[in-house]
């Protein structure tokens, strides 16, 4: 207890007063301790993170550089001027130009990584990489996605189609506010390619928009993962969790689905499906609760990563972000709705 000016440490046996300097002192040396560890925990966060972050780069780059050069090769030799009877009529239905099927299709099977690097070389505006990026962000890595989904509560075909239905409408809501007309020089897509130029020169311009957006790329991969493992290293998750479990509720999800929504949310239905398969395999939620989460995270997931890949062609955060927000909560309000008719029905 404390004794006018004297402070008493109690022990079993004996109780001995110290006076205030000795106190002071030792409690500048556990001061001095705190900072030493907080400095030993940030140094550490600040390693992995930028190891992760570069690591995760060259693996970008190695899916990146290939699929983009090969894309390049396609538009210069003027093939895709041969099938663009095919692909027209649905790309026009998308206010797109022929050439956005590569993109579109590479990124729906490979992947994000994929869809940019096909991006990246061909010419296309602001507005219609715009329409690209929504698209994909919804509906991309289909086939590995749709396992994981299949695999923790939601068949992998309905997963599917969900994701594709909800991208299309979602590249129908937007592309009237967006403007698909300006010629294509904006951003790290303005390099026009086409057969009537040597080989020689295509290389070297493509080798030019490659270098430029690495750049970007790296730049943002290792903040973002830098700052996810500062998280982590200072315990700042759980409040992370705490902070954004009231937006569960506007989502019209579940609380009990938190940790699964959140996983999805942060590291993506890929990265995060460990986690989403072990949690949803252990039969502590209901079928409904599965498949209301499943559609929320099927429209919105990676919301930080994802979304930062695009940036540097230029597309406004307002699309990167909030149109899979908005469907996202639209699409289980709307399921809950579905199933209040049915009940209604069955009585």
């Amino acid at each position: 207890m404390n004794t006018g000016y004297w402070y008493t440490v109690q022990k079993p046996s004996s109780s001995i007063e110290y006076p205030p300097h000795i106190n002071l002192l030792a409690f500048g040396r556990v001061s001095l301790m705190n900072d030493q560890a907080h400095g030993e925990t940030l140094k550490r966060a600040l390693i992995v993170g930028v190891g992760k972050g570069w690591r995760g780069f060259v693996w970008m780059m190695k899916i990146i550089v290939p699929i983009s050069f090969l894309t390049a090769l396609l538009a210069w030799s003027g093939w895709m001027e041969r099938v663009d009877f095919v692909v027209r009529p649905v790309m026009g239905f998308l206010s797109l130009p022929d050439i956005a099927a590569l993109p579109l299709l590479i990124g729906a099977l490979t992947g994000i990584y994929g869809g940019i690097a096909a991006m990246a070389v061909l010419p296309l505006n602001v507005g219609e990489v715009t329409l690209i990026a929504v698209f994909l962000l919804i509906a991309h890595n289909l086939i590995q996605e749709g396992i994981v989904q299949g695999k923790s509560g939601m068949g992998t075909l309905k997963a599917t189609l969900f994701r594709v239905t909800i991208a299309v409408i979602a590249v129908l809501i937007i592309a009237p506010f967006v403007d698909t007309t300006g010629p294509g020089t904006t951003g790290p897509a303005a390099v026009a390619l086409h057969s009537s130029r040597a080989f020689g020169e295509m290389v070297m311009q493509w080798g030019q928009v490659m270098g430029g957006l690495a750049v970007k790329i790296l730049f943002i991969i290792l903040c973002v993962l830098t700052v996810l493992e500062l998280l982590k290293a200072f315990g700042l998750i759980d409040h992370v969790v705490r902070f954004l479990s009231p937006a569960l509720r506007v989502m019209g999800l579940s609380q009990r689905v938190a940790i699964l929504w959140i996983a999805a949310a942060l590291f993506g239905l890929a990265y995060g499906g460990a986690v989403i398969v072990e949690e949803a395999g252990k039969g502590d939620l209901t079928d409904e609760e599965l498949e209301s989460l499943h559609l929320s995270i099927g429209i919105n997931h990676a919301m930080i990563e994802d979304p930062a890949l695009f940036l540097p062609f230029g597309i406004s955060l307002f699309w990167l972000w909030i149109p899979r927000l908005v469907l996202a909560m639209v699409a289980v309000r709307l399921l809950a709705l579905w199933r209040s008719f049915k009940k209604l029905e069955k009585d």
